[in-house]
């Protein structure tokens, strides 16, 4: 405020007299003021009032050739008033309540800016004896009826400037909690599965202790134990799976989406992630058919795993092609992307759990769970999944019954 406010009242005219100038620097004034949120106005408003004094007086030295410096103070003292008075109006009233309401505003900084100007009159009669007619008032009056409309147009594109930015800041939210109860429902699966394995363990540790009781006691009283303990792991893993079934099936409207919303969400996060590998893809998109609202979690823990591995594919540039398509009754997700294709010694193993051809920098393996996990979820729903290689590039494809997507439990 101390530098913008000289600044921009250097851009000025002088409607009444020589001495009274209107300049974009009460504007400029007003406008930081509203953006003040711990300081108290007065305290800024005086600092600023002084550092237009000390910074006119200068210019009057060096471009207007004025060697006499009192004089000169006493030109630009009545300025200090006018800004000063700004600010304590500013702070007295305290405009920044009325927020809501930019015509208030407006109106209450017309205001002000007239008692301030009054102010900066007064000290221009007392200190340099000078005059005004009602003609003179008439002018001061557009001036500062334009001045604050123009803070309030100013205002208003602050205002959808912060709108647009909250909008953004929820969005970024909302797509991160979708995408982390999406890997929830993940985790869910994978969990009931291994509530079933320990479930057939647990049976098969004790028909052991049973078929060993007979023969051998001590090997017997060891199968119990490995019973027990794997029972306790099963009642553990329930207890945790009951809280994420609690977590994750408590619907809401925001479950079901629009599929262009989820197109587009699935699109900006996997942007995101090829800006993190800083890779060249480009991910495109095209709809056929008539959509119903989609269940955001199951199709995002599906398809983001497609478009994920699709970016992880692709060495360095390339693109990506999403194609939705309902028809019949079913729905079908195809995922092209420009990598390499798939060697068919792999064709049968691709989809088995801890299955991977890819390595990072040093050799490492990826886990080989994301097309296991798809491949179980889409089986659970009654669908299909494969692969087919094209001239140039992979495409993995699904095949769901639409109504697995769309109704609720």
């Amino acid at each position: 405020m101390i530098i913008i406010v000289p600044l921009a009242g250097e851009v000025k005219f002088y409607p009444l007299n020589d001495t009274f100038r209107v300049s974009f620097g009460a504007p400029a004034l007003f406008f930081l003021l509203l953006l003040l949120k711990k300081v108290p106005p007065v305290l800024p408003g005086f600092l600023t009032a002084s550092a237009l004094v000390l910074f006119r007086v200068p210019l009057d030295f060096f471009f207007m050739n004025e060697t006499n410096v009192i004089y000169s103070f006493q030109q630009h003292c009545p300025t200090f008033f006018f800004y000063f008075t700004y600010a304590c109006l500013f702070q007295f009233i305290n405009i920044k309540r009325f927020r809501k309401s930019s015509l208030t505003i407006g109106l209450i900084g017309y205001v002000v800016e007239l008692l301030s100007d009054s102010a900066e009159l007064l000290a221009q009669y007392l200190i340099l004896n000078t005059t005004i007619t009602l003609s003179d008032l008439n002018e001061m009056n557009l001036a500062a009826f334009a001045h604050s409309f123009i803070v309030i147009s100013f205002f208003n594109m602050l205002k959808l400037y912060e709108a647009d930015s909250r909008e953004k800041q929820i969005r970024e939210k909302n797509e991160h909690m979708l995408l982390l109860i999406s890997n929830l429902h993940e985790e869910a699966i994978y969990l009931k599965k291994t509530l079933k394995n320990a479930e057939t363990v647990t049976v098969e540790s004790y028909a052991l202790y049973r078929d060993l009781l007979v023969d051998n006691k001590e090997a017997s009283l060891r199968a119990l134990r490995i019973a027990g303990e794997i029972h306790e792991i099963k009642k553990d893993n329930q207890r945790i799976f009951a809280g994420l079934s609690k977590l994750i099936s408590k619907e809401s409207f925001r479950d079901y989406i629009d599929v262009m919303e989820l197109i587009q969400l699935i699109v900006r996060i996997n942007e995101k992630y090829v800006f993190l590998l800083k890779k060249n893809i480009k991910i495109t998109y095209s709809l056929e058919g008539i959509h119903p609202d989609y269940h955001v979690y199951t199709v995002l823990s599906l398809l983001n795993n497609l478009v994920a591995n699709a970016v992880e594919a692709i060495v360095d540039s390339g693109k990506i092609h999403l194609i939705f398509n309902e028809s019949d009754g079913m729905t079908e997700f195809h995922v092209f992307n420009s990598g390499p294709t798939i060697s068919e010694k792999y064709a049968h193993a691709i989809f088995q759990p801890g299955f991977t051809s890819r390595y990072d920098v040093l050799g490492n393996p990826s886990t080989g769970i994301g097309l296991s996990y798809v491949e179980e979820a889409v089986t659970n729903l009654g669908g299909k999944i494969f692969f087919e290689n094209e001239a140039n590039g992979v495409t993995f494809s699904i095949k769901i019954p639409t109504n697995q997507l769309t109704q609720k439990g």
